[in-house]
């Protein structure tokens, strides 16, 4: 199979990340993914969107959300990339919050979104950024075959 890739370009404006979420979808469906892993990748793509706009772009209008999609023959790699000026975050960022002291009030609510994607793709990383600036989130999710699966 030879790649193929599909890059999308949209607005730092919630509700376009269901573009992107249902076009990987929809390619990973051609690829030939079980449904499990196609909800878990349109669950991954979603909530790396919605990280670019909120913590990447700060959802600045003036800003767009990269998303470049790889089909190989045995892996889905999609990176998202945002325009935004912060650092990158760290592998802190990675792990569960303390959600106790969430509730308590002791930390803000939130900070799941990373950690989430982790556990619904075989890798997610960022990696030196396409565009120079901001950040780019990679995430990889390799084919199984329905005989693969538990």
């Amino acid at each position: 199979m030879a790649l193929k890739t599909i890059e999308l370009k949209i607005p730092c404006e919630s509700g376009y990340e269901k573009i992107a979420m249902r076009c990987a979808g929809d390619l990973a469906q051609r690829m030939g993914f079980t449904p499990e892993r196609i909800l878990d990748l349109e669950t991954a793509v979603s909530e790396a969107c919605i990280n670019a706009f909120e913590h990447g772009n700060h959802y600045d209008g003036e800003t767009r959300i990269y998303v470049s999609m790889t089909a190989h023959a045995d892996r889905l790699a999609i990176d998202v990339a945002d325009e935004g000026r912060d650092g990158t975050p760290t592998a802190a960022d990675f792990e569960l919050p303390d959600i106790g002291a969430q509730i308590d009030g002791a930390l803000p609510a939130g900070g799941l979104g990373l950690f989430v994607i982790k556990s619904l793709v075989d890798e997610a990383e960022f990696v030196p950024p396409d565009l120079g600036t901001g950040n780019q989130f990679r995430m990889v999710i390799h084919l199984q075959s329905e005989e693969d699966t538990p």
